[in-house]
């Protein structure tokens, strides 16, 4: 007890308790703003207070699902002889939070105490589900976004922090992710693209025109994703160490060569340097480093990074344009830029891990095939497997789950659809006319039976069927008065 009322313990390092509050807050950066930026620039206007508040309730309903329960369902002990995921429960009290850090199934002990752990663990947990839903966005009904979160997160987020970085199956292994390329994008990778199959696509009109509203502030977040990503591969040796540093520095060098070769490929094959198809291939290249940042070289960063920038652009440029393949509708494209990229990446783990940089780690691994040990390609491929099957089945019955049994809808209304954030939110992202009037489409915020919709200067009134029930006709100014 008089340990945990000391101010500075015995096992505390300072140093190493100030860079993992410090990586922390920047991954947890990388989500708010980050990605609700980069989310709200890249869909149409109607969606972009839709599409960031997403993110903002995912933020949100992960942490407290986090400190109630999940946190040790992921990092705490086995659930009996169970080897897939701890035994839930709270995190809350202060003994818990004061103590040192120990991770009970993986036998690991930091010098930094529990309370830095769990927030640090829940800033990754948190951008798993976000980039998740980078696929749903522009449909998905709110509400059910609201339980899915949870769900999903309890279900298998957990399972797979317990399987391969919390002691389970899989870190017994032997399988090498340094900071999530399988955990967190090849788990929110497929887990978005099968979510996706289930909820359907958008509307047609929407398909066929979803132009960005904001370029330049979907570059401001990826500049925050790509920039805060330091703390996401630099903060998992839990420990200012110069392993730390090495992860830091590959993970840029990997990124930007990513972004170049996507780069090079647009210019040779589309004629032109698309700006959205370098972001994809920055963050390719930060999802493919991720399971191997503190492991390879600085060549084997650039040779991972070649990889990155160019088997995704096929993915994404011959793959995606498939017509059986855009049945299923993934609007961030995340079943490439992390299912596609973080297997990749996880596979070229096993071909280019080093044993001194899984020495620097604080891993007894042999390293990876470059160093003779051929089997670690093989465990890669199992881990692989294992969280693709896990988030094909976990995903889908959560989906079901919500659709069947709670009887939730998991689209919004196709009257919903047409209009976008005013009928989900009673706003609208931008208020660039006149006096701040809404000047696209807007339901009336009274009348909860019938909804006017404006689009220029006249508007259709709709029955409780949704259809239209008689022309449009000029507004006049009363009219347009109520209708704002």
């Amino acid at each position: 007890m008089s340990d945990l009322t000391n101010e500075d313990p015995a096992w505390l390092n300072k140093g190493d308790q100030a860079w993992q509050l410090t990586a922390g807050t920047l991954v947890a950066l990388q989500s708010i703003p980050g990605l609700a930026m980069l989310y709200a620039g890249f869909v149409k206007k109607k969606w972009a207070i839709n599409s960031a508040f997403m993110v903002f309730y995912a933020f949100a309903a992960t942490l407290i699902c986090w400190v109630i329960w999940a946190y040790k369902m992921g990092f705490g002990e086995q659930w009996g002889r169970f080897p897939l995921v701890g035994t839930p429960g709270p995190v809350l009290t202060m003994r818990q939070n004061l103590a040192q850090t120990y991770m009970p199934a993986a036998d690991v002990t930091t010098n930094f105490n529990m309370s830095t752990m769990i927030y640090f663990q829940f800033v990754f947990a948190a951008i798993t589900v976000i980039i998740l839903g980078g696929s749903l966005l522009g449909r998905m009904n709110f509400l059910a976004w609201m339980v899915f979160v949870p769900l999903w997160i309890t279900f298998s987020y957990t399972v797979g922090a317990f399987s391969i970085w919390g002691g389970g199956f899989l870190y017994q292994m032997g399988v090498l992710d340094y900071s999530g390329g399988y955990v967190i994008h090849l788990s929110s990778g497929t887990a978005g693209f099968i979510a996706a199959y289930w909820l359907g696509p958008r509307l047609q009109r929407d398909k066929d025109s979803f132009y960005p509203n904001n370029v330049l502030l979907m570059l401001v977040g990826a500049g925050i994703l790509w920039v805060c990503w330091n703390g996401f591969n630099g903060g998992d040796p839990y420990a200012a160490s110069p392993d730390a540093g090495v992860a830091v520095l590959n993970t840029n060098i990997c990124t930007a060569m990513s972004l170049l070769v996507w780069t090079v490929l647009d210019f040779i094959f589309l004629k032109k340097p698309s700006v959205i198809g370098a972001v994809q291939g920055e963050i390719t290249g930060l999802v493919a480093i991720t399971p191997a940042a503190g492991f390879v070289t600085g060549w084997g960063a650039i040779i991972i990074g070649a990889c990155s920038g160019s088997i995704p652009w096929v993915s994404m440029n011959i793959l995606g344009r498939q017509e059986w393949f855009k049945k299923v509708d993934d609007v961030m494209g995340t079943v490439h830029t992390h299912m596609v990229a973080g297997t990749l990446g996880g596979f070229l783990t096993g071909l280019f891990a080093t044993k001194e940089g899984c020495a620097a780690f604080g891993l007894t691994n042999p390293g990876g095939a470059i160093d003779g040990n051929g089997r670690q390609v093989w465990l890669q491929i199992v881990g692989a497997l294992f969280i693709i099957g896990l988030n094909l089945f976990m995903t889908s019955v959560i989906m079901l789950f919500i659709k069947y049994v709670l009887r939730i809808p998991l689209r919004m209304s196709d009257e919903h659809l047409m209009i976008g954030d005013d009928a989900v939110h009673g706003e609208e992202a931008y208020a660039l006319f006149f006096e701040g009037e809404r000047s696209h489409m807007s339901i009336h915020p009274s009348d909860l039976e019938t909804v006017a919709i404006t689009e220029g200067h006249s508007f259709a009134r709709h029955d409780h069927s949704g259809s239209p029930a008689s022309p449009a006709e000029p507004a006049t100014k009363d009219s347009q008065a109520k209708l704002d």
